[in-house]
């Protein structure tokens, strides 16, 4: 078992399988049964009024992305339709070792014209998503994977699934090269920052999508005035985090990152990369549309979408906001509590993890230590495992960990009974404790969820020993 390297992660975006063929697939074994068909091909979406080649992951009758019931297998084909190799991560499910769509943990890229078959049982419900473990994922190679549970069935509620994204006409290389390439400063943003000012952006994009829309011509979900509408918000953007506004109306987050917490009401909620939110909201008994807003981190720029009555007025918002709103903080992290909080026993290991790095030179590093000379996390099968993350960067990081659910324990050093995550975000200066049960024996990547902080370092994996 190996890690990929960065030369490797790199080339991946960029190389050809020369002769690409049919479809041909490569299965773990023989099942019965027809799997669900996914296909990774290109597609062509207008941004600011030009149109804008992307990738896709799309079923054959034109489903963007996959929902499933929990306690159904999950029975997926994955046809590569592209021109170049690639494969997908399912962000979310605990998939055992060898299916998680991790470059070489320890599945291979998946050839142009080639397929695979995945199968394993999901047994809980949650918002996911699915999206490339490479460069491609900035060229929304992604896409909603929603699992909804038996008893969601018999709530009267309506789901609104809206997947965000950060969107550039630049290749993912190059906004890479711009990055890695300077002596200082943040390359794209409006001047570096003095003292010990976090830095929040170090790239400006050309928009911001929700489900590939701009507020140019954002979409609209139909509603009932007084109805319950759960959103169920991914935040899929290579290196963009968000604060979700929701205007006028106010709502109850019920689960972060699939897993439910006791609710906790509010208007706004922080939405790191790779992170999910699910909020509860009873609307207004009158006619009605009301803005949903995903409002840039640090910035002005902004997206979203509507919820709309049949006779509600849309009014247009424009992309760029007044309101500059603050780095994404701890504040309601520190309030989750989850429903079914891992038992409380003692850690049986404890591993302090630095997150460092900077913007000179555009260095990251986990643990100490940058992508290639990385330390392995090890752990035994059974134990219960902390990481202690310290963040001694000027960026906030939001941390993913394949193949697990963690509960956070301690934020600064206090305990606490936290949200159950797989995705947690780490604010510049601060400390974040999460704890989990070693109970899926692999080698399992955990990095930074900005795509190009993992790509530049900020990386390793837990391995079972």
């Amino acid at each position: 078992m190996h890690m990929i390297s960065r030369r490797q992660f790199l080339a991946s975006a960029a190389s050809c399988a020369a002769g690409a063929v049919l479809p041909l697939s490569t299965s773990i074994s023989a099942f019965a049964g027809v799997p669900t068909v996914l296909r990774a091909e290109k597609r062509v979406i207008e941004v600011a009024g030009k149109a804008a080649d992307i990738f896709g992951l799309t079923q054959p009758d034109g489903t963007h992305g996959l929902y499933l019931q929990a306690g159904d297998d999950f029975d997926v084909r994955l046809e590569n339709h592209l021109d170049e190799p690639t494969l997908i991560h399912w962000h979310g499910l605990t998939s055992p070792y060898g299916q998680d769509g991790v470059p070489d943990l320890p599945q291979p890229l998946l050839q142009a014209g080639k397929s695979y078959d995945y199968r394993f049982p999901v047994d809980r419900g949650g918002t996911h998503f699915m999206h490339a473990h490479t460069l491609q994922e900035q060229r929304l190679l992604a896409a909603p994977l929603i699992v909804r549970d038996a008893a969601e069935a018999s709530t009267d509620e309506q789901d609104v699934v809206v997947l965000l994204h950060d969107f550039s006409f630049k290749s993912p290389e190059e906004l890479l090269s711009g990055l890695t390439g300077m002596s200082g400063g943040m390359a794209g943003h409006g001047g570096g920052h003095g003292g010990m000012a976090p830095d929040l952006n170090d790239i400006e994009y050309d928009a911001y999508l929700a489900n590939d829309r701009t507020l140019d011509d954002p979409q609209s979900f139909r509603v009932e005035r007084g109805g319950i509408v759960r959103l169920r918000l991914v935040n899929g953007a290579a290196g963009t985090a968000f604060w979700i506004d929701l205007g006028t109306l106010e709502g109850e987050a019920i689960a972060v990152d699939g897993n439910p917490v006791t609710p906790v009401t509010g208007r706004r909620f922080p939405l790191g990369m790779g992170q999910r939110i699910d909020i509860r909201l009873r609307l207004p008994r009158q006619q009605g549309a009301w803005p949903i807003l995903a409002l840039r981190e640090g910035a002005r720029e902004r997206t979203g979408f509507y919820l709309a009555t049949a006779e509600g007025a849309l009014k247009r918002i424009a992309a760029t906001g007044e309101e500059v709103p603050g780095p994404l903080d701890l504040v309601l992290e520190a309030s989750l509590r989850a429903e079914s909080p891992l038992d409380e026993v003692a850690a049986d290991r404890s591993e302090q993890v630095p997150l460092g790095g900077s913007m000179n030179g555009y260095v990251w590093t986990l643990g100490g230590a940058a992508w290639g000379s990385h330390r392995v996390l090890e752990v035994g099968e059974g134990e219960r495992m902390e990481l202690v993350m310290r963040n001694e960067s000027m960026m906030g990081h939001p941390m993913h960990l394949h193949g697990h659910r963690f509960q956070v324990v301690a934020i600064d050093g206090r305990r606490v009974s936290g949200a159950l995550r797989d995705t947690v975000w780490v604010p510049p200066a601060r400390e974040v404790t999460i704890a989990f049960d070693a109970d899926n024996p692999g080698e399992w990547a955990f990095h930074c969820h900005h795509l190009y902080h993992m790509v530049a370092g900020m990386m390793t994996v837990v391995r079972y020993s």
